[in-house]
């Protein structure tokens, strides 16, 4: 069975790569997707890259160095401010520390924005993937998903900055959608669906 090992231990995160990648299939079998935990692969990875892009090359890279062989995924996502000159960016998730509780990153980010207009609030969600094949050859999608910071967490179904990202269509935060809808119109959604295109095009070369 053809297998894919996606770079990353965020189980909020795996549960919507399984959803959206479900139904790959290769030489007549589904893929299995597992995430690093599940290969049993446990690995430090240092994330110099410049770029969302560049970061989740690096991590694909690093675990098809211990994947003997299958194909591995990684992404690199995260959030930029506009009215913060693009912060916290490719420094999200160690924004105010790794293990600083998103709640306090949250709490510090819509105090800094605090008194800025509706306007000014403009912000994305930005995910990049990159996926090493087995011949060592390279596959990259990237997306992107427009909205506004809120001026107060809302919504218990996502994770991450989700509570305080507002979806303008919606009129909603990504905490607050359902996973079909958040599934639909999501950064990671999007870059997933159209790397899933790359990916089943190559099973089926």
């Amino acid at each position: 069975m053809q297998k894919i090992i996606f770079a990353t231990g965020n189980a909020g995160k795996m549960k919507e790569i399984k959803m959206i990648l479900s139904g790959l299939t290769a030489a007549g079998e589904e893929v299995e997707i597992l995430s690093m935990k599940e290969a049993g692969i446990e690995l430090w990875i240092e994330e110099n890259g410049k770029s969302f892009a560049e970061n989740a090359l690096i991590k694909a890279k690093a675990v098809a160095g211990e994947a003997h062989g299958a194909l591995v995924l990684a992404d690199d996502s995260g959030l930029e401010i506009d009215y913060l000159d693009k912060e916290p960016g490719i420094y999200s998730a160690r924004y105010l520390g790794e293990n600083t509780p998103y709640s306090e990153k949250n709490k510090n980010l819509i105090a800094r924005l605090k008194g800025v207009k509706e306007e000014e609030r403009t912000a994305r969600f930005v995910c990049a993937i990159a996926c090493v094949l087995p011949d060592g050859n390279e596959l990259a999608t990237e997306a992107t998903i427009e909205g506004r910071i809120g001026y107060a967490e809302k919504g218990k179904n996502g994770f991450g900055y989700d509570p305080i990202f507002m979806v303008p269509s919606y009129g909603k935060s990504t905490a607050e959608l359902t996973e079909e809808e958040k599934n639909k119109i999501s950064h990671r959604g999007k870059a997933l669906r159209a790397m899933k295109e790359k990916l089943q095009a190559y099973f089926d070369r």
